[in-house]
């Protein structure tokens, strides 16, 4: 196990399938979604299926982002009572630069704007990573910085986006990656917020660990087809983390990803796996959450850690240690093992 890992101990989360962590995971875990019409049409005269956030009142575009983000802030927080939001670093995973319909000056309207929405202002060390779905362990990396260089006893990781906006869904439906009547190979656009409280590991019962982090860079990009896929990238990133944490792939019991439909990051994550495991497994599943929230970019980050700390503590998960891996479409990968605190 790593000398510095990370106890996840609280969580808050939005998605289409729920307004708080418990209501989210619990569908999340029996397979239930919400995917409906949204209003927008595609190409061939149909409306665009959707995983949007039920508010109460019909908010878009950054107004929903911070609003789905305080929700998140504050349910996380309540699970310590002694700590307040002005007292935790927050590091906010946000959709990376060049992402297509990133609303304009998405970085300092959120920051800005959900300190003001909850009344409050964040502590000195908090941030942004603007990196996109893999931008989670990034934020990581740099809580347990925070935690065991500058002795800063707690750190929010959270994450919130949209893909539910006109320019973004004409511009994947365009480069045929959106799931329409008129394509199959594609994912179904969501939206979602999520927080995770991470605290240095001061007990083996806080029911969530992460004990390895890796990254790594993919050249055969999503959008490239002149370079043959091998999954070096992701290859790199969690032989990175498996390292980090001291051990094989064979020890960990099963995957959960940020794969949303689409055949390419399927296909890259067979791969990674047929480089690595070396040891015969009877069962190895991969859950995925994009199944039933739709692809909700930078946050499924941090809605992954909430559904492995539900699955951890309410004993469902199918296994004590598992790979998570991410992948943006920019080549950038990264990995982290999570593990049972029970189990180490």
């Amino acid at each position: 196990m790593s000398a510095q890992p990370l106890a996840i101990v609280g969580s808050g989360m939005v998605c289409g399938a729920g307004l708080s962590a418990p209501a989210s995971c619990a569908a999340i875990r029996c397979a239930i979604d919400n995917f409906s019409e949204t209003r927008f049409m595609d190409s061939g005269g149909e409306w665009i299926i959707g995983s949007s956030v039920p508010l109460e009142l019909p908010w878009r575009g950054i107004p929903k982002l911070l609003k789905m983000l305080a929700m998140v802030l504050a349910e996380c927080i309540a699970c310590a009572p002694a700590l307040s939001l002005e007292k935790v670093p927050v590091l906010l995973c946000l959709a990376e630069e060049g992402r297509p319909g990133r609303l304009a000056d998405l970085d300092n309207q959120v920051f800005v704007g959900v300190q003001e929405e909850l009344g409050i202002t964040f502590h000195r060390r908090s941030g942004i990573i603007s990196q996109g779905r893999a931008g989670v362990v990034t934020a990581l990396r740099q809580a347990r910085e925070l935690i065991y260089g500058e002795r800063i006893p707690s750190v929010i990781v959270a994450g919130v986006d949209s893909l539910l906006t006109g320019p973004t869904l004409k511009v994947y439906e365009d480069g045929e990656r959106l799931l329409t009547s008129k394509n199959s190979n594609g994912f179904i656009p969501g939206e979602a917020a999520a927080a995770v409280l991470v605290h240095p590991v001061m007990s083996v019962n806080t029911g969530l660990l992460c004990t390895g982090l890796g990254f790594g860079t993919e050249a055969a990009v999503v959008e490239a087809n002149d370079t043959p896929l091998r999954a070096d990238g992701l290859v790199t990133a969690i032989r990175s983390a498996l390292s980090e944490a001291g051990c094989e792939l064979g020890a960990t019991d099963f995957r959960i990803t940020d794969v949303s439909g689409e055949q390419y990051y399927f296909k890259e994550a067979a791969l990674a796996l047929t480089r690595i495991l070396r040891q015969r497994k009877e069962e190895y599943d991969m859950w995925h959450p994009a199944d039933c929230i739709g692809e909700v970019g930078a946050a499924i980050g941090p809605v992954i850690l909430t559904v492995m700390l539900a699955a951890m503590r309410k004993g469902y998960s199918p296994g004590s240690c598992v790979l998570g891996h991410l992948s943006n479409d920019n080549g950038s990968r990264a990995a982290m093992i999570l593990q049972n605190s029970k189990g180490v």
